[in-house]
């Protein structure tokens, strides 16, 4: 399937239906994060001599894991059904495929910006943000 174009005007208007999608998606985000370390720090208390934990102490654990990749992955599907990439899940950073003179670009946004003002090439990342 050929990749969709966004013109600057139809990547902004986007924004609106996808904006809660990203912010959604960095929330999810730190909470898989969060039930990481909690599941982490259970296999290092069973290290230590286990204490006062349960087998449902880390069958909970393994569900909170679950449940929050799961919340998480249906943000990314979502954004990614409306034709724009997820580059990065903490920064909400997303980027639409556009053309430019000719060229592919993408159009660069991320969670607490207002509207799209960046592009860079296909080949250049967040950092070669240039300003349109």
């Amino acid at each position: 399937m050929a990749p969709r174009y966004f013109t600057l005007a139809e990547a902004n208007a986007a924004l609106e239906e996808l904006r809660p999608l990203a912010e959604q998606m960095v929330e999810r985000r730190r909470e898989l994060v969060d039930a990481q370390a909690r599941r982490a720090a259970l296999g290092a208390q069973v290290g230590t001599n286990g204490g006062d934990l349960t087998p449902s102490d880390f069958a909970d654990a393994d569900d909170e894991l679950e449940r929050a990749a799961s919340s998480l992955a249906r943000c990314v599907e979502q954004i990614q059904a409306a034709g724009v990439l997820v580059k990065d899940l903490d920064q909400g950073l997303l980027d639409f495929p556009s053309l430019r003179e000719g060229e592919e670009v993408l159009l660069c946004w991320h969670v607490g910006e207002d509207e799209i003002r960046y592009w860079h090439g296909v080949e250049e990342g967040f950092a070669g943000r240039k300003p349109i």
